[in-house]
């Protein structure tokens, strides 16, 4: 026993852990954790220590002793705690009772483990192992000892930074509770299982193990560990992203809080942090102002206060001043602890983020102590978050050698850890620093090591709720976009010197947007997107008819695309136009086109978009007698369809077929051609839910019904549970939903409307993929032939995206806009018509469906025709 606490303490320097983590803020990170690991790991009270004096010990017995002990320790006199327990412990040494000498070495050991001597803390636990071992007397209450010390052992860890040695100690420790039958003590080592999890980064298994205690946890009599189990789910519901359950859950722990203020602050402080989450920072300031009053600890009073701070700063700068010089003087008689260093580096971060050059000395004074107590601790990721910090201040103080000194220290140590959430910010630093000095492929390389950072957390980014989309566009996906900005750059200039390497910078280029096209789908589900995929570019080679994929690529000053034709290497071309000059045009074209009149203005508009993308290879087009154009669209320009551009003569439509893809890469590329055409046809003419009624979606499904052979559900036979049912029972190649639907940026916002109830697109998802379990044949086509992108939401066409990543079929037909469903019934007719022809492919009937439109009087405004696009295979 007493190896096997060596083992798990080892004498190594840093424990071998890796937290794949991605957060909201990383201020609240700092805080969330500290306050996570600070707060309720023991059954007993948690305050900090206080300036104690020796205690009296009058002469009583051991059982006595211990009480004292815990009298003390209650009221945060560890040090005097300690003496009344090492005085027990030596009067159960003369009894010979070795089980309760143990008992109070474990007892002592969270003493030394809150005062942060490690060394102590360490050799008491070791101590009480060694007393236990080869015991077979009184076998329940040895069991109940060793529970106790694994679950002290733990905390030692978790507070060490060593969350998977403390995961390993908590089950032990349970695993000896349940031996006894210590429910209590079975579910507060579980709770503390769930933080370990948090601390390794897998905050969705620890949210499910939380979720699975609460009906244990709500039967407790225990209100103090009803509590603290509730206040642990609430903040990991708000780090999942929910913030709204986790106000709520924070509030019922609130109310059945026991007459214990630490517990009733730390769940207050827990409230602040959601209610910050949330966007109410008056609640926030309110919540945390209550916290520092009722807290009865020095530990949560300053926590409170320095998030007290970081939403002062942008709302009265004065008195964030004078809150600034309250906690700095705290802060400095800390004892050395985790919370201490994390209360630093907090500060220190915000300090930054607010470029206080007049506070530059104090930060670095503060972040040189932060690194000197990490080290103390042996806390590399607090030393790695500290050297980082240190370098983004001598960045702002213009000292680059000195920010690429500390910035590559603060990298190697989150190396050695594997700690990926901390790498790649250090990664991206020395990426600009590099390209800022104009070292092109040195910035190429570091940059490309951060990416590839980010894609060993792809699976942690996928458990961010929407709300936290702001984060993932600002501390993500700027990665991504300047490392393509620098290959791109690099294989223009390369083009003149060397082919091989251009089109080896090209086909990375394109690559890394792949890469972050599929983050951002991950982003989109919280969960990941791993279909078997096939390279467009071995479609478009042999592929029959002739077809040219094209990838734009946004970038601060320019738009660049990269192009591949049948049989041709990569080649890209560019035209400078600033970023915001593009998004302002690309939305203003998508506003005029909804219009019913104005047509010119759509057409100018339309013409402009089309020499910036297509202009410049007009003649390559005609050589390659390109047939097909495929689109991998990037930001705004998802939100337009690439039909309603115009040459000044013709509409895009007019001269090639369309289609768009998700990605670089194809699902089952198999052409619809040689089946037999049969589809489930599903729609709501009804006004349903608060929709309109949609009358011509009777008319739609009936023609489609007379073009095709069909599988009818209308109005209330249109059910979630009939449309299941006919996907698994019908083995039809398209399923047809004429109803209202909506794709947006939020994934709770994307949705089709079935009679009773609106279908997600997870279990839409679901549905169709389900089905591929009861049918030979996949699903070929999905058409939505009565939705539309989100008003106002920029971003919405990514709801889109997700669905033809997601979908489980290899198509999918959707309008971006619903302004008439007599057209939709009007296109769907013609575009049936087409499809049911031999040799004709998906996007050559939806062509040849918008043309009849466009070419039909009173239909040439591309509003009527120009919504509808082909997502997915093309074939």
């Amino acid at each position: 026993m007493r190896e096997e606490l060596q083992k798990m303490i080892g004498d190594r320097k840093y424990p071998s852990s890796k937290r794949r983590s991605f957060l909201r803020r990383l201020s609240y990170v700092l805080l969330s954790v500290a306050i996570a690991l600070s707060i309720g790991l023991f059954r007993q009270p948690y305050p900090t220590a206080a300036a104690e004096n020796s205690p009296t010990i009058s002469q009583t017995s051991p059982e006595q002793l211990l009480q004292q002990g815990q009298d003390q320790y209650a009221i945060g006199q560890f040090t005097a705690a300690i003496q009344f327990w090492q005085q027990a412990a030596e009067a159960f040494a003369a009894q010979g009772n070795a089980l309760q000498q143990a008992k109070a070495f474990s007892q002592i050991a969270i003493a030394f483990h809150q005062l942060a001597d490690w060394s102590q803390a360490n050799a008491y636990l070791a101590g009480s192992l060694e007393l236990l071992e080869g015991r077979t007397d009184l076998p329940a209450e040895r069991l109940s000892v060793l529970g106790q010390v694994y679950s002290t052992l733990g905390s030692v860890f978790l507070t060490r930074s060593q969350p998977r040695e403390a995961l390993n100690a908590f089950e032990q420790a349970a695993s000896y509770y349940q031996q006894t039958g210590d429910s209590q003590g079975q579910l507060q080592a579980q709770i503390n299982q769930a933080q370990a999890l948090q601390a390794l980064g897998f905050y969705r298994r620890a949210l499910t193990a939380l979720n699975e205690l609460q009906p244990r946890l709500m039967a407790q009599s225990d209100e103090g560990l009803k509590s603290q189990g509730l206040r642990n789910l609430g903040n990991l519901l708000r780090i999942t992203g929910d913030f709204r359950q986790s106000e709520v859950t924070l509030q019922e722990g609130l109310a059945i809080a026991p007459d214990n203020t630490q517990e009733i602050a730390a769940t207050l402080y827990s409230l602040g942090q959601t209610a910050q989450a949330l966007g109410n920072p008056d609640d926030a300031l309110a919540y945390y102002r209550q916290t520092v009053a009722a807290a009865p600890t020095q530990t949560l009073q300053l926590q409170a206060q320095i998030a007290q701070f970081s939403l002062l700063q942008e709302a009265d700068r004065t008195a964030a001043s004078a809150l600034l010089a309250e906690i700095q003087p705290q802060l400095a008689a800390l004892p050395v602890s985790r919370f201490s260093v994390y209360a630093q580096l907090n500060l220190a971060h915000q300090l930054i983020e607010t470029r206080a050059a007049a506070a530059s000395p104090q930060i670095a004074q503060g972040l040189a102590i932060a690194i000197q107590q990490a080290k103390a601790l042996s806390d590399p990721r607090a030393e790695s978050f500290a050297l980082g910090y240190l370098g983004e201040l001598y960045i702002q103080r213009q000292q680059i050698e000195d920010a690429q000194t500390v910035l590559q220290q603060a990298l190697t140590l989150a190396e050695q850890i594997e700690a990926d959430d901390i790498a790649y910010q250090w990664q991206w630093q020395l990426g600009q620093l590099a390209r800022q000095q104009g070292d092109e492929e040195s910035a190429i390389a570091v940059y490309t090591s951060a990416v590839n950072t980010l894609q060993r957390l792809r699976l942690d980014l996928v458990t961010i709720n929407p709300d936290l989309q702001f984060d993932f566009r600002e501390q993500v996906e700027p990665v991504y976009r300047e490392l393509v900005n620098l290959l791109l750059t690099s294989a223009q200039k390369s083009a003149r010197l060397s082919d091989a390497d251009s089109q080896d910078k090209l086909v990375k280029a394109r690559d890394v947007i792949e890469s972050l096209q599929l983050a951002e789908l991950e982003n989109f589900f919280r969960e990941p997107c791993l279909a078997v995929q096939q390279q467009i570019d071995q479609v478009v080679d042999n592929a029959n008819a002739p077809t040219a994929v094209m990838y734009p690529i946004i970038l601060p000053d320019r738009i660049d695309v990269i192009l591949k034709l049948p049989n041709q290497p990569l080649r890209s071309y560019s035209t400078p136009i600033a970023q915001a000059e593009l998004e302002a045009k690309a939305e203003a074209l998508r506003r005029q086109v909804l219009l019913p009149y104005g047509l010119r203005d759509v057409q100018t508009l339309a013409a402009e978009m089309y020499d910036w993308l297509l202009r410049p290879v007009e003649v390559e087009f005609a050589d390659a007698q390109v047939e097909t154009l495929v689109f991998v669209l990037d930001g705004v320009l998802r939100n337009i369809p690439m039909a309603v551009l115009y040459d000044g003569q013709q509409y895009l439509v007019e001269k090639y077929n369309l289609a768009l893809a998700p990605g670089l890469k194809l699902v089952d590329p198999k052409p619809l051609t040689g089946q037999r055409l049969a589809a489930i046809a599903a729609g709501l003419s009804e006004a349903r839910h608060g929709f309109s009624s949609l009358d011509y979606v009777r008319a739609e499904v009936e023609q489609i019904q007379a073009a095709v052979d069909s599988r009818v559900l209308l109005n209330d036979a249109f059910t979630q549970e009939t449309l299941e049912t006919a996907i698994n029972q019908t083995p039809f190649p398209v399923v047809h939903l004429a109803t209202h639907g909506q794709f947006s940026s939020n994934l709770e916002e994307t949705f089709v409307l079935a009679w009773d109830t609106p279908i997600s697109i997870s279990t839409l998802s679901r549905l169709l993929r389900n089905s591929e379990q009861n049918r030979q044949d996949a699903i070929e086509l999905l058409v939505l032939s009565a939705c539309e992108t989100a008003a106002g939401d920029s971003r919405a066409a990514l709801g889109l995206a997700g669905v033809a990543a997601r979908a489980g079929a290899r198509s999918i037909l959707a309008s971006l806009w619903n302004l008439d469903d007599e057209t939709s019934a009007v296109l769907m007719d013609q575009f049936y018509r087409s499809l049911s022809q031999s040799s004709t492919t998906k996007a050559t009937a939806l062509r040849q469906a918008q043309l009849s439109l466009l070419r039909n009087p009173g239909y040439e405004h591309p509003r009527y025709w120009a919504p509808y696009v082909l997502v997915g295979n093309w074939l």
